[in-house]
């Protein structure tokens, strides 16, 4: 078919992009990709009878008039339409990466840079090979400043979306012991995020680190561009690192941070915890970078009201529920059990769910947190999954097959005026616990 430059030209046109023909939008591109369980092309025709202008096929079986465009690869095709469509702009492009926090860190930051500039942030997670070409295609012309979240699970990824994305800017947020099954262990996770800082110190790009963090600084290339960051006690006016003081983590964190003449701001956020005070610092910190003023970085950090499963208070009755159930991984369930055990609440109940993608590690990695759970003085742990049953056998805490049997024990209890963490993996579902109860978020 027709070359990239010609595809640009339809898009333009046409600059809505569909990759699934139950969401077609009138006039838009459908791509048609391939997943394990479908083909896309099936449904190239359906997608132009639902109004779709065109269709992006690869096979020729279905390109049954000049509606279909044929090219060699869809999914190639449609993250060399982005790479082209980021080739347009002479703007920043901020890549994030890390194991736990992204979108949290991305969400404070597309606040901050939108309370000054005309921004493009990843919408929801769309992080991966498919999500990131999503996002660049829907940059519009304005943009002044692209945001980009990039996930991975195996070494290689983030290399190959920094080759579509073309970050010119690159925050790791941390690193930890998430999707280890793919990653192959610890050091294979930090090899693979640190993918981005390479990409970064091969064109001259700026990698933000925070210094709090273990392990970012030594996942640098010499001579790296980077502009560094930290907590700190008390304003140093000699350091060349930008600097956030924690004033409280608890009930809702205050931080302290200062400008270029040394006056200091103060922020209160919504969020809570050291775990939540580093994605905050690090959202201060982009904001001072690209300088935006520091009454705009604090009213943007203080708009922030967590949402989506991610650190969010929600109360029934008397009961109150820290819902964190978007995702899990060894060192965000650590974090967040080390935070709810520090907090002044009474009748405290642990439901942790299963950790998925740990692979041969799963087993030391499910007891480990299981050790952890039982150290603190917590009226009851809950431990769902066949991933955590020799664990829960090990501690004597309460252990269900899955989430449905859980909701079945769930639904005989009497938790009025108890504090219940609910933490697990999205395959999970324990998000469902709630969904009887008459529920209203916290702020």
């Amino acid at each position: 078919m027709r070359d990239i430059g010609a595809l640009y030209e339809l898009f333009k046109a046409h600059p809505i992009i569909c990759t699934d023909s139950r969401k077609v939008e009138p006039g838009c591109l459908f791509f048609a990709l391939k997943g394990e369980n479908f083909d896309g092309n099936r449904f190239a025709k359906q997608a132009l009878d639902k109004g779709a202008a065109f269709a992006v096929i690869d096979d020729p079986e279905f390109a049954h008039s000049d509606r279909y465009i044929l090219v060699s690869d869809v999914l190639d095709t449609l993250q060399r339409l982005a790479q082209f469509h980021r080739h347009q702009f002479l703007i920043p492009f901020l890549a994030i990466t890390g194991s736990n926090g992204k979108t949290t860190t991305k969400e404070l930051i597309n606040l901050v840079l939108a309370s000054h500039y005309r921004i493009y942030a990843t919408r929801g997670n769309l992080n991966n090979h498919i999500g990131v070409p999503l996002t660049l295609l829907a940059i519009p012309e304005e943009a002044e400043i692209a945001v980009v979240e990039m996930g991975a699970n195996h070494q290689g990824e983030i290399a190959a979306l920094c080759e579509i994305a073309h970050p010119t800017h690159g925050i790791i947020t941390n690193i930890g012991r998430a999707h280890l099954e793919g990653f192959g262990g610890l050091e294979g996770v930090k090899k693979g995020k640190s993918e981005l800082y390479r990409y970064l110190a091969a064109h001259n790009g700026v990698a933000f680190v925070n210094k709090d963090e273990e392990h970012l600084q030594e996942l640098l290339s010499p001579a790296q561009r980077a502009v560094f960051y930290r907590r700190t006690a008390s304003f140093d006016p000699h350091s060349l690192d930008l600097q956030v003081r924690l004033e409280q983590a608890e009930p809702h964190i205050q931080i302290t941070f200062w400008d270029e003449y040394e006056r200091p701001y103060t922020a209160n956020s919504k969020l809570s915890g050291m775990h939540n005070f580093q994605n905050v610092m690090t959202a201060v910190a982009i904001g001072q970078y690209f300088k935006v003023p520091e009454r705009k970085i604090a009213a943007a950090i203080e708009s922030y009201t967590p949402q989506n499963m991610r650190s969010q208070w929600i109360t029934a009755g008397t009961t109150q529920f820290l819902l964190d159930a978007y995702n899990a991984n060894p060192t965000s369930v650590a974090k967040t059990l080390d935070y709810f055990a520090g907090l002044d609440k009474p009748h405290k109940i642990a439901i942790l769910g299963a950790m998925k993608e740990l692979g041969d590690y799963s087993a030391e990695e499910h007891e480990r947190i299981a050790r952890q759970a039982s150290r603190f003085d917590f009226e009851k742990i809950i431990l769902v999954g066949d991933e955590f049953k020799e664990a829960a056998r090990q501690i004597a805490a309460l252990h269900f097959d899955d989430t449905h049997a859980l909701a079945e024990w769930y639904r005989q209890q009497d938790f009025s005026g108890c504090t219940i963490l609910i933490k697990g993996s999205r395959s999970m579902k324990l998000e469902s616990l709630l969904n009887n109860d008459n529920t209203e978020h916290a702020q």
